[in-house]
């Protein structure tokens, strides 16, 4: 008997299946809804003045430890408002690549780059399944809010993977599912179980957990 064909058609079904999942909006491995993308029409939410109290953007980034002259990526940046926080930690000799995938918000990223003078600030029209950047180029990459949104989020890890340098890490802020109190809809947040085992299964490594922040866990992952 000729298994080749069989096995084949086993790869063939596995594949198409991964694709039905994603299409219809649900991860493949966990089973988890991907929640819609915001457009550039909420981009006020993303700058409202409650956020520095909700969120306690510099105490995460204080939790994650971002080096002076080190070169990361803001994948998912919106309308900047990590992306400046980040200019300042790398400094002069530092790198951010501000990565977004909706023309609106790359406008609104160049703006407010070239009003704050962010000198050291690469702003990148990304993909739904690719944040454009340069292989084995950052130390870090950095999604605030986003990877729950994302659509195609096992492609995007691969492409991730491929752009972090080998001592490279991916640090996922997301507000924190385990706590029905905290008021987001479900689908906009995630738990440490569905990260760990959506990530994982693309060569990432869980490393450290940080719920020190108001609502969000602090998920750091380094490359296996």
């Amino acid at each position: 008997m000729n298994r080749k064909p069989i096995a084949a058609a086993v790869l063939l079904i596995a594949a198409l299946s991964v694709v039905a999942a994603q299409t219809t909006g649900v991860h493949p491995i966990s089973g988890r809804r991907f929640a819609a993308v915001m457009d550039a029409s909420g981009a006020s939410w993303l700058d409202r003045s409650e956020r520095d109290l909700e969120e306690a953007p510099d105490d995460a980034l204080d939790i994650i430890g971002v080096k002076k002259g080190a070169t990361v990526a803001d994948i998912g940046a919106g309308s900047g408002y990590m992306t400046v926080k980040l200019s300042k930690r790398v400094g002069a000799n530092g790198v951010v690549y501000a990565t977004d995938i909706q023309p609106g918000m790359i406008e609104l990223l160049d703006k407010r780059v070239k009003s704050a003078r962010l000198v050291n600030v690469r702003t990148i029209l990304g993909a739904v399944d690719d944040p454009k950047l340069p292989p084995a180029s950052i130390d870090m990459a950095l999604m605030v809010d986003v990877y729950h949104e994302l659509s195609q989020p096992q492609i995007m890890l691969r492409r991730i993977q491929e752009a972090l340098k080998p001592s490279g890490r991916l640090i996922l802020l997301e507000y924190r599912k385990e706590d029905p109190s905290i008021p987001i809809r479900p689908e906009h947040k995630m738990s440490v179980a569905e990260a760990k085992l959506e990530l994982e299964a693309e060569g990432f490594k869980l490393s450290r957990v940080d719920d020190g922040l108001p609502r969000q866990h602090v998920l750091i992952f380094t490359k296996r």
